[in-house]
Order: C-alpha cells, then sequence, then structure tokens
C-alpha cells in the first residue's frame, strides 16, 4: 500500500497533488489576505522603530548640536 506523492495545502492542511500551490481559490485567497497583513504590521514595526531611533537620538544629541 503505497502513498501517492503529494503535499498539503499551506492554508487547511488537505493533501494535494504535487503540482498545485494550494487546494481551492478561497485557500488562495485567504493566504495572500494573511500576507497582506503581515507585510502590513512588519512596515508598522519598521516605522514605530525608526521613530524610537530618532527621538533617542534627539534627546542624546540635544545638547551638542544646539
Amino acid at each position: 500500500m503505497a502513498v501517492e506523492p503529494h503535499k498539503h495545502c499551506p492554508g487547511c492542511g488537505a493533501p494535494i497533488p504535487m503540482n498545485e500551490r494550494y487546494c481551492s481559490p478561497r485557500c488562495q485567497q485567504i493566504i495572500a489576505e494573511n500576507q497582506k497583513k503581515v507585510k502590513r504590521t512588519r512596515n508598522f514595526i519598521y516605522i514605530i522603530f525608526a521613530i524610537f531611533i530618532i527621538v533617542w537620538l534627539y534627546f542624546m544629541l540635544r545638547g551638542r548640536l544646539f
């Protein structure tokens, strides 16, 4: 009893053929939405980090530059 070569859908975990990426358009849409959220969150964290660095530099250098 051999198991046919397959992989699993990253959205729901259902077995799918090796040549497909998702089991359905719905799973593809869910994955795309999740990737969009992750990208938005990552960009937000970068912006907050940049603001933190700018504020820190301001307080560290305010007496020396002005």
